[in-house]
Parts: C-alpha cells; sequence; structure tokens
C-alpha cells in the first residue's frame, strides 16, 4: 500500500473544539437524512451494568450538550446515582463521528420550561402519559391515557410535568473521527482533567 492509494483525510484541528464541531454539525444538518443531532447516550447502572439508547440534542456551546427527558426513566435513574456519561454522534452521510465524554448536571427549570413550550401539543400531552421505562399492559391502556389527558386539558396550555426536564453533558474528552481507507481513518482527540481549563489537543492512531 503506497502513500497514493490512502485517502486523504487529515483534519486540520483548530485550538477550540467547537469551532470543529459547529462547521461539522452544520455539514451533517445539510446532507444527513433524518436528525442530524440524534446521539447515542451511555450511562451506567447501580449493578455497573451500561446502557445505551438514541437521544436528540436540543443545544450545544462551550458549556455542552443539552438533552431532555422523563427524569424517572432508567436514564435519568443513572444519572442520579452516576452523573457521567458518554455521547456519540455519526454522520454516514459524511463519513464523520464525534464523541464525547463528561459530568451530566440538570439544566434550570426556566431552560425545560422554554423548551417544552416548544414542542408539538401531542408531544407535551405524551410527557405526562409516558411513564417511561415502566412495564405497560397494553398499547389500548396507553391510548385511554392519552384521551383521558386531552380531556383534562381541553382549552387549557399543557405544562411541563415536574419529572420531565433537561440535562447538560459537559465533555471533559471530545473526539472528532473521519472515515479514511483501509481503515487508516482520522482521530482527533480534544481532552482536559477538569472544567475550564485549556484543551489538550492530540491525534491518535486509527
Amino acid at each position: 500500500m503506497t502513500k497514493s492509494t490512502i485517502q486523504n483525510t487529515d483534519i486540520d484541528p483548530p485550538a477550540d473544539p467547537w469551532a470543529l464541531f459547529r462547521e461539522w454539525y452544520a455539514r451533517a444538518e445539510k446532507s444527513e437524512p433524518s436528525d442530524p443531532n440524534a446521539m447515542a447516550l451511555a450511562t451506567v447502572g447501580a449493578d455497573g451494568m451500561p446502557s445505551v439508547r438514541m437521544v436528540l440534542f436540543k443545544g450545544y456551546g462551550e458549556d455542552g450538550f443539552m438533552f431532555l427527558t422523563n427524569r424517572e426513566s432508567v436514564k435519568g435513574e443513572h444519572l442520579q446515582r452516576h452523573p457521567h456519561a458518554a455521547i456519540c454522534l455519526h454522520w454516514k452521510s459524511i463519513q464523520r463521528q464525534v464523541r464525547a465524554e463528561g459530568p451530566v448536571r440538570l439544566i434550570s427549570d426556566a431552560e425545560s420550561d422554554a423548551y417544552f413550550a416548544t414542542r408539538p401539543r401531542e408531544s407535551r400531552i405524551g410527557a405526562w402519559v409516558s411513564q417511561q421505562s415502566r412495564a405497560l399492559d397494553s398499547r389500548a391502556a396507553l391510548d385511554r391515557l392519552v384521551e383521558d389527558y386531552e380531556k383534562k386539558f381541553e382549552g387549557k396550555d399543557v405544562p411541563r410535568p415536574s419529572y420531565w426536564g433537561g440535562y447538560r453533558l459537559t465533555p471533559l474528552r471530545i473526539e472528532f473521527w473521519t472515515e479514511g481507507r483501509y481503515r487508516l481513518h482520522d482521530r482527533i482527540l480534544y481532552r482536559r482533567a477538569r472544567e475550564k481549563e485549556p484543551w489538550i489537543r492530540e491525534r491518535l492512531y486509527p
């Protein structure tokens, strides 16, 4: 294998990982066919067993990635006991991936309220209906609950349930990955020991 046969995937990494993330995410928004903000969220239970699921991030910036959910769900229970997590965004359309790890904190009620108000009315009712992660007798039982809450809030605004709200993962590690031929991918890692510290930037073997 000669140098000429290797795809050039070389990333010219800026000092700030968020500058690179904004650039990549803008590209993903234009090319990804569905939910470019979809990310795998990995948490750890009290028994040490990892658990991963897809969620949507609803904001990002210097302070991290924001996502919202039922805080009484499995992931909510995990984060209450062990407030650290890992995320992964994979954009197949542009052959790129971003991973991040770090502490997770609750966002403010004001932030949760502001996002909740932007959701369609049906989704807001759904937040009241779903006892997320708990056993459900039947789909018919869920449909009846939807009808009950539609009647309860008929002609009224649908408020945010107290158990529904957001979290923010503040990365201590962010890795940017670009697919290369023959598995010779390009990987750039930004890391820091604590929040607010300067980022250390390094290139990793594929």
